[in-house]
């Protein structure tokens, strides 16, 4: 006793041992719903994951990968998870390239209308105006067909309005944007292959607002590079009804972006190892990066803190998964999504199993279900899975996909599963400057934690 006594280390190193050891037994003698109730319990009592939302959102907006602002979101996403408990935290490196945005704006002059800058934003990846811009007459179009019959007499030398908006009668605002987005993409190769000079895209958004929503798009190969921009929903009805009456008016856009050299940045990865299969994974992610317009609140740091948070939730209530369970803030998901093929790629080359993959990319509001790349048997069993979370309301299990971040690990027999919200409000925020911290709800951001932590944590338990 008096050796004990004498170094009270050991007292509290043995009293330890012997709480760690009381609280596996109790973990094990709970039943699943037990523990998933002691998990959104953990979750919606917790303010950690909102605080670090609020972080990466003021400190750290317009994280574009390779720019300062991924940077310092790289180092705090990696501090938060050595904070949250994880076992093992690391930087993966990934190629990214460097588009920089510059100088913006759009003046419609009209004889009969008058004169009006349109609220615009250049669509990323697009080549640029010089200093003095683009004045030109416009043709509005509604797709590629209508493209193509307009021919080269009606397109050459004019800028190309693509005014195709979202579908509002599909219930899925996902299919809506699917809808239009094309014209956002592939838009400007279309239009220079009948000789415009430039295009101006509707925004992708149910919404009617001020607010142009930005985006990925591509050229395509052997064809004229044009500048490319969004122009927000309520300029967009504004020059359509312009055009109307005045089919002479012109445009004189300035949009003074650039494609620099490509350059690096990091996925961030930290995990739990995996107590009797720690040589399987399970990965659990969103991705880091957003547009230099916006916080990227909804796209998609409340993801990336999701997955942080599940790692702290187990961690705080002692779960022990049988595989290796993973959170990853993928780099670079908005314009090419080399974080998400880095991360396949060094799994195929290290010969890692990797059991299953869950991304949260489309949004953080409230929590109704997810959606599983699976068939037959295999989704019979995971759709069983419904009736533990009834309880909270969570009812969607449904076949369908996981995310472009994981969807490189299909090829490696992974199962893709997709966070699925409550997304009428998500394209309101998509890509915008109306994407930040103020959006999220605390409940609903944390609703979405417990759901996925609750989630993994069955897959895993029964070995789905």
């Amino acid at each position: 006793m008096p050796g004990l006594m004498s170094k009270p280390w050991k007292v509290q190193k043995i009293i330890f041992g012997f709480f760690i050891i009381l609280l596996s037994f109790s973990l094990k003698a709970q039943e699943p719903e037990e523990i998933i109730s002691s998990v959104f319990d953990e979750a919606l009592t917790d303010f950690t994951a909102y605080n670090h939302l609020e972080y990466i959102c003021k400190n750290t907006k317009g994280r574009l990968a390779g720019s300062e602002a991924s940077l310092k979101a790289i180092e705090y996403t990696r501090q938060a998870l050595i904070k949250a408990g994880a076992d093992s935290v690391w930087l993966q490196k990934v190629p990214v390239p460097s588009w920089e945005r510059g100088v913006e704006k759009c003046t419609v002059t009209s004889s009969i209308s008058g004169k009006k800058n349109l609220a615009i934003t250049a669509l990323g990846l697009s080549t640029g105006t010089t200093n003095k811009g683009i004045i030109s007459k416009v043709v509005e179009i509604d797709n590629f067909d209508e493209l193509e019959s307009s021919g080269w007499k009606n397109i050459e030398g004019k800028i190309v309005f693509f005014n195709r908006p979202v579908d509002n009668k599909l219930i899925n605002s996902f299919s809506g944007y699917g809808g239009a987005v094309d014209q956002r993409i592939n838009g400007a190769s279309e239009a220079a292959k009948y000789g415009a000079v430039a295009v101006i895209v509707r925004s992708a958004t149910q919404s009617l607002d001020d607010f142009p929503h930005t985006g990925v798009m591509h050229y395509e190969d052997g064809v004229d590079k044009i500048p490319a921009v969004a122009v927000s929903t309520n300029d967009a009805e504004l020059l359509s009804r312009w055009l109307k009456t005045d089919p002479d008016l012109k445009l004189h856009l300035v949009s003074t972006c650039k494609n620099n050299p490509d350059s690096w940045s990091y996925n961030v990865i930290g995990e739990i190892y995996g107590n009797t299969k720690p040589d399987e994974y399970i990965t659990v992610g969103g991705h880091l990066d957003a547009w230099d317009i916006a916080e990227g609140a909804h796209d998609d740091a409340g993801g990336c803190v999701q997955a942080i948070e599940m790692i702290r939730i187990y961690k705080k209530l002692g779960i022990k998964p049988k595989r290796t369970v993973r959170a990853v803030m993928f780099m670079n998901e908005e314009m090419s999504s080399t974080g998400g093929k880095t991360y396949a790629e060094e799994a195929k080359m290290k010969g890692e199993i990797h059991y299953a993959a869950l991304e949260s990319d489309r949004g953080v509001m409230s929590p109704r279900g997810f959606g599983f790349d699976a068939e037959g048997q295999k989704l019979e069993k995971l759709q069983a899975l419904a009736s533990y979370f009834r309880p909270y309301n969570i009812r969607d299990f449904d076949r369908g996909g996981g995310g472009s971040d994981i969807s490189p690990l299909k090829a490696l027999g992974t199962l893709q599963i997709g966070f699925m919200p409550e997304t009428q409000r998500y394209f309101l925020y998509h890509h915008s400057a109306n994407d930040t911290f103020e959006q999220v709800n605390i409940r609903e951001l944390q609703l979405g934690s417990a759901a996925i932590a609750s989630l993994i944590y069955l897959i895993d338990l029964f070995d789905l």
